[in-house]
């Protein structure tokens, strides 16, 4: 006989929470606004590391390893998300993330320039 662990809080509000924004996002509107916004907090957050990197010099390499580990921890994610064929709308919404930020870093070295 196999004992079924309960359900803790945690598990309620957030893989709960997660079913229902995959719901809600079955609309193509919806879900190409959440995309976007997704894109464009990653572009904010590429510029703004780069803005405060451009500010305080001492700071570039550390800034630097920031934004790698940054990226790995999303590619890492994406590869756990890429096996579950019901998670499409999440590995949508972090590639949009990391595209905007990659965007965002691409940006301000061209201001650096």
């Amino acid at each position: 006989m196999v004992i079924r662990p309960q359900k803790t809080k945690f598990q309620i509000l957030i893989v709960d929470n997660l079913k229902t924004i995959s719901n809600w996002a079955l609309n193509p509107w919806r879900k190409y606004s959440v995309v976007l916004i997704m894109f464009f907090l990653g572009y904010f957050f590429g510029s703004s590391i780069g803005m405060i990197s451009a500010v305080y010099n001492l700071m570039d390499p550390i800034v630097a390893l920031i934004s790698v580990l940054i990226i790995e921890i999303l590619i890492k994610i994406r590869r756990a998300l890429l096996n579950d064929k019901n998670k499409k709308f999440f590995l949508l919404t972090l590639d949009c993330l990391r595209i905007g930020l990659l965007y965002g870093f691409f940006t301000e070295s061209l201001k650096l320039l």
